[in-house]
């Protein structure tokens, strides 16, 4: 069982009705900020197409499943308040904050 740094007593309502989305454990579970993050074509009614990373995941780690929770985005947005002015994007938009890590640069292709 994954042990995330914010229990469900911490969690606010900040980001509500974006539906589900795709979180590494490196964000989840270590409590490294969010730097890179997307939106894919969801993949049923519930999920919202976000795929959240802290951009210290090595291939292997994103090769293991059991390092993703699929998790409401509003729980995502807790952990880092930066993504909630980007979650209204549209499929296909890519966002990473670079070196110095505060303020997210639009990346889409």
């Amino acid at each position: 069982m994954k042990h995330y740094k914010l229990d469900k007593h911490q969690i606010r309502p900040l980001a509500l009705g974006h539906g589900l989305a795709m979180v590494t454990d490196m964000i989840t579970v270590e409590g490294y900020p969010v730097s890179y993050m997307y939106r894919d074509e969801p993949e049923d009614a519930e999920d919202s197409g976000w795929r959240f990373f802290a951009g210290n995941e090595s291939d292997a780690y994103l090769d293991n499943p059991k390092h993703f929770s699929l998790l409401d985005v509003n729980i995502i947005a807790n952990y880092d308040e930066t993504i909630i002015p980007l979650l209204g994007s549209p499929v296909g938009a890519a966002f990473d904050k670079g070196e110095e890590g505060d303020t997210f640069y639009d990346v889409s292709e």
